[in-house]
């Protein structure tokens, strides 16, 4: 009865970073370009009481045996990187990735992080960055009478001055994938470090084989569906409960063998 305690408390445990990893998706459900979470589990060590094959006669093995698991544990909190919905904002600095890739973007430690949020702005100096101020790579400038900005699919940016009667390049923009996007580092501020899990990453530019295309004017959303998240809240929350429920059947149990004596 002891062992049950001892599990039981496993699964309450693994249950609360399940309610944490779905709390912080819910509290991004309006974010830009927010991927959501999911938190995997793997069973614990067994302890085998009887192995299954053993010999239960000269011509007979046992079929199944007896193992005993000792509970649960956490092994990952994967990032999910499906497509978000895209929301129409007429912005001509909002745009989305219709595809697979990332922006690049220039941390002030001079280190590249990305993201998919693609609300961009401009600073003093007419370049384009993040809501943080951070610069996006490669580095682009628009003019300061530039009466109109036109992002093609390609990521080609064009303005339309004064006086002019065609659109003139200002910058070609880039983006970069990775092998294995869920192996990404999450540094917040909607933006990912690369690591050892995913990969080096790999420029291109937007509509090339692999590359997903810029749609300007729209923003991606999050890809969070609260009804998923609150199904998922009420399994989670029924699983800590039955746990919770365990570790008291278990107390009750040995209270019932303290009192035999009486």
């Amino acid at each position: 009865m002891l062992r049950a305690l001892w599990i039981a408390a496993t699964g309450m445990e693994a249950q609360n970073l399940n309610i944490d990893v779905i709390s912080n998706n819910l509290a991004n459900v309006n974010t830009v370009g927010f991927k959501r979470s999911r938190a995997d589990f793997q069973d614990l060590m067994y302890q085998t009481v009887l192995a299954p094959g053993t010999a239960s006669t000269s011509q007979t093995v046992v079929p199944t045996g007896i193992e005993l698991g000792q509970g649960v544990r956490p092994v990952a909190v994967q990032k999910i990187f499906s497509q978000g919905d895209y929301q129409k904002t007429d912005n001509p600095l909002d745009m989305a990735i219709e595809g697979d890739g990332f922006f690049q973007i220039l941390l002030p430690s001079g280190e590249l992080a990305y993201t998919r949020c693609g609300a961009f702005k401009l600073n003093r100096e007419g370049q384009i960055v993040t809501s943080d101020g951070y610069l996006l790579q490669p580095e682009i400038a628009i003019p300061e009478d530039a009466e109109n900005i036109t992002i093609g699919t390609d990521g080609t940016v064009s303005v339309t001055q004064p006086g002019q009667t065609e659109a003139s390049q200002v910058g070609q923009l880039q983006i970069v994938k990775f092998i294995n996007p869920a192996g990404l580092k999450s540094i917040g501020r909607n933006l990912f470090m690369p690591t050892e899990a995913s990969g080096e990453p790999i420029i291109g530019t937007p509509g090339e084989e692999g590359f997903g295309t810029i749609a300007q004017g729209y923003l991606e959303m999050s890809n969070v569906s609260v009804v998923e998240e609150m199904v998922n809240m009420i399994i989670a929350q029924r699983a800590y409960e039955v746990n919770a429920k365990a570790i008291q059947t278990a107390d009750e149990m040995m209270q019932m063998a303290n009192n035999v004596k009486r």
